[in-house]
């Protein structure tokens, strides 16, 4: 029987489409671009002909000259791609139509399907929204052809903009900063679509049709996977601000009361209809388990879309266990010994395509909603160019960048006049500071999850390893790759250990010529993500973090005072990075800044929630301990304000900056004036003197005063919001059930795993999971409303005998729970089991400190 595989499933979703790409120029927005590059798609697109692939945030209208293939006639087709709403993608699309001349066949394929276009709150699309869409579309089309024919015989009239505007509050318009982006792409390619030939447009009528293309996600290897992170079922809000919400990024913390109707946010709607037809598309009939409200809400819109034709047809059966982020948030914000979480949180990002601030669509129309939930990238930047410079080779660097330079120059020409363009001008950029080499980021590398060693895809072998294993294995890759191609490095090479002067100098060596680099940039890639990981300055920082957990661990299983101790003492010491931040001496390099002692406060106190009862302050701590935290975090802020960009301080930030540049002019002063000493000090000061020293510090010190009452008002509600994370995990009946005596299936050294590791140990063992909810589909229902009566009813199925089981994090999965999913399994003596995890994105712990303490919190 076939085996289940995401990437595979992806690729032939594709492949399925050909005729439509064929002769196109495709278009692809952030979210499907993120997800191409993971699965490999490039290539396999180039395959089935298209001409070009762009960017469609990032449109040009150079983008009609580029051509893959040898077919030099006009491109009359566009297609594209994107992972966003139709009203979110609509400017976009619109402007690829009116910069492209003579197009007469536009395809959209989205991932939202039709149903869940129509359904998404104050959508301006109704039931039947691709046709909708499709006349929409044509009518501003239209609409943009006829205002630029009446500016084409009124040539003074030349805002191209005034036409780009909907009367539909629906649509999002241009922002000012793309006005000028397009602005300029009007004007430069003026020739190409003002010119005689505009009243083609109305002559040949351009043909509109709208596909839904569900296989838009991001696989790291056939079995895992997460979303695009600037998609919208990613950035749709999870959750509405209320008592019960921490970010919109997370579901809301368990009650017992999943959200209906009215109050379902638009992330479980847009989840629920992505899995549904996932598993459509892979033929998979699932059995639906839930575990957190949100999760039942999202099991409950699924079946309540199921039917009796899915019934019907030859599926492979399947369970899906759909799990709340909220009940476990101890495992994304820990540092546990993974190397791909090390990569992540190493590596720098690629920027945002877009700004959600600038979405004025349906989502900032919603009240209680923030106007943007950001995820972060996906595509991490492998500084590949930085790794394989050679100390030695700044001459023949010098001269490829004033090439390369050059060229770049010359092909943007067309945004200028010739006689501006002056190549002996650009070389001679290559020698500022800023030049924009280093804005286009020369030789930036990323993950891709088809990338093999020998039939192995690297990215699956090191997903589920701990960092000094997959450390080891990716330097066993360099060594055999290096002995195939015949080539010798002179390095000393310790067996058991991966260090940076062992893989650098083997990295170099496969990059030295243009054709091994190619040939083998798969193992280059990733040994130069490893080699970034391994750098004193990550890794310190890391494993700094992970020593400090360990110790708020032991300390949880004490007392409270011992914990509070603990998390009071890791804010202290994060003050000794003083002002400077992030210019780190020497010295200091493994010490944890003020916020990272913050993202450990909230591990303290999650750990607290689970092994102290609540005091009458409300939260883990007595009153007197929960004072001296409150008094650390304060004093830590007054020492650390101009690195403390957190939210809870909006507003507070240059009132606390301007009062410590204050006491740090005073204090210098202060010294340098007790080093002078003057013969008329023992005079003094005459009495006016005195009286207005005193009323400048009496003013002063009130000041003072008021500062310090604002920071501890917002100090308590930084603390509200740590006794939230407190009840979390006391508020699930898991916890408070079976899995509280682990002893009794599993040993004490599985306390620190995750919520997912012992769900799975539970459930293939075949125990009782409380709080787990069937969610029946319609033929289930049927037989046990109708058909039981006569003795048919239908029995429960269990989860473990699935063969084919997929579990989806709703908030997001970390790479060490892909690790304990694999243990569990392998544990559970079921070799037969194919399991599946994905999750609403991939998150770090600095990402989850976003989330509960930064702009994408609700505190």
């Amino acid at each position: 029987m076939a085996v289940v595989d995401v990437i595979k499933s992806c690729l032939d979703s594709i492949a399925q489409i050909s005729e439509h790409v064929e002769g196109a120029i495709l278009y692809l927005d952030s979210g499907c671009t993120e997800s191409f590059q993971f699965a490999g798609a490039f290539p396999v697109l180039l395959k089935l002909g298209v001409r070009a692939i762009c960017s469609l945030e990032n449109m040009c209208s150079l983008d009609s000259v580029v051509n893959w293939n040898s077919n030099s006639d006009p491109a009359l087709k566009i297609v594209v791609m994107t992972s966003r709403l139709l009203s979110d993608a609509h400017r976009y699309i619109l402007r690829c139509l009116s910069t492209h001349k003579g197009v007469h066949q536009c395809t959209v394929f989205t991932s939202i399907s039709e149903l869940a276009q129509s359904a998404y709150p104050d959508s301006p699309l109704g039931p039947d929204a691709f046709h909708e869409y499709e006349i929409l579309l044509l009518q501003d089309y239209e609409e943009i052809v006829k205002k630029n024919q009446k500016k084409a015989s009124h040539p003074e009239v030349s805002n191209f903009q005034e036409s780009l505007t909907f009367e539909d509050e629906g649509w999002s318009r241009l922002t000012s900063s793309e006005e000028d982006v397009s602005h300029s792409e009007a004007t430069s390619s003026g020739k190409y679509f003002f010119g005689d030939s505009h009243t083609e447009y109305l002559g040949k009528k351009l043909v509109v049709s709208v596909h839904h293309f569900p296989m838009i996600l991001c696989p790291f290897s056939p079995k895992v996977f997460v979303l695009p992170s600037e998609g919208s079922v990613s950035e749709a809000y999870l959750s509405a601000k209320h008592e019960d919400s921490l970010s919109p990024g997370l579901p809301p913390i368990s009650t017992g009361v999943p959200p209906d109707g009215d109050d379902v946010p638009p992330g479980a709607l847009l989840t629920a209809h992505f899995l549904y037809h996932l598993a459509a598309k892979m033929d998979l009939k699932t059995e639906i388990f839930s575990l957190g409200d949100l999760s039942k809400t999202v099991g409950k819109i699924m079946t309540d879309m199921s039917s009796l034709y899915d019934v019907g047809r030859r599926k492979r059966s399947a369970g899906l266990l759909l799990i709340d982020r909220t009940l476990d948030l101890l495992t994304p914000c820990c540092h546990g010994d993974s190397l791909v979480d090390c990569m992540f949180s190493s590596l720098p990002r690629r920027e945002r395509t877009t700004s959600n601030s600038s979405m004025k669509g349906s989502k900032t129309q919603l009240k209680l909603v923030p106007s943007s939930l950001q995820r972060a990238p996906l595509d991490v930047q492998i500084p590949l160019g930085k790794i394989l410079q050679e100390e030695k080779s700044d001459t023949n660097d010098s001269q490829l960048a004033e090439r390369i330079e050059a060229f770049l120059g010359g092909w943007d020409a067309c945004n200028s006049s010739p006689e501006t363009v002056d190549l002996v001008n650009l070389c001679n950029k290559v020698h500022d500071g800023k030049s924009f080499l280093s804005e286009i980021q020369l030789l930036n590398g990323s993950f891709v999850s088809t990338e093999t060693f020998r039939g192995t895809p690297y990215m699956e072998a090191i997903l589920d390893r701990r960092t000094k294993d997959g450390a080891l294995l990716v330097k066993k890759w360099l060594q055999e790759t290096l002995r195939r191609q015949n080539i010798t490095v002179n390095v000393k090479i310790r067996p058991g250990f991966a260090t940076k002067s062992e893989l650098q100098p083997m990295i170099r060596a496969l990059a030295k010529s243009q054709s091994s680099l190619i040939r083998n940039k798969g193992i280059i890639q990733l040994g130069a993500a490893v080699l970034v990981a391994l750098d004193e300055l990550h890794s310190t920082r890391w494993n700094a973090f992970a020593s400090a957990e360990k110790i708020l661990s032991a300390t949880a299983g004490d007392t409270s005072q011992s914990l509070g101790a603990q998390i009071g003492d890791l804010i202290h010491k994060s003050t000794m990075l003083g002002s400077d931040g992030d210019k780190k001496t020497e010295h200091l390099q493994g010490l944890l800044s003020f916020k990272d002692a913050l993202l450990l406060m909230t591990v303290g106190y999650i750990l607290a929630g689970e092994n102290f009862p609540t005091s009458g302050s409300g939260g883990p701590f007595s009153w007197k301990e929960e004072h001296f935290l409150k008094e650390a975090i304060v004093d830590a802020i007054l020492k650390n304000a101009p690195v403390v960009k957190l939210k809870f301080l909006d507003g507070l930030t240059e009132e606390l900056e301007a009062n410590l540049n204050r006491k740090k002019s005073e204090d210098t002063i202060e010294a340098s004036s007790d080093l002078l000493e003057f013969d008329d000090d023992q005079w003094g000061k005459w009495g006016d003197e005195e009286e207005d020293d005193d009323k400048s510090d009496k003013k002063q010190a009130y000041s003072d005063m008021q500062l310090k009452l604002e920071l501890l008002d917002r100090v308590d509600n930084l603390f509200k919001s740590l006794h939230k994370l407190s009840t979390v995990k006391r508020n699930v009946s898991l916890r408070e059930g079976t899995f509280s005596s682990e002893s009794n299936f599993t040993g004490d050294s599985d306390s620190n795993k995750s919520l997912i590791y012992k769900l799975l140990t539970r459930v293939l063992g075949k125990y009782d999971v409380p709080g787990l909810e069937y969610h029946s589909t319609t033929v289930g229902r049927l037989f046990k409303s109708g058909f039981g009566r006569f003795g048919l009813g239908q029995t429960k199925p269990s989860l473990a005998d699935q063969n084919i089981i997929m579990v989806f994090v709703v908030g997001g999965i970390n790479a060490a729970e892909v690790r304990e999913v694999q243990e569990a399994l392998s544990e559970s003596g079921r070799p037969d089991v194919e399991l599946i995890l994905g999750g609403t994105t991939f998150l770090t712990p600095d990402d989850m400190l976003t989330l509960l303490m930064g702009d994408s919190s609700y505190m």
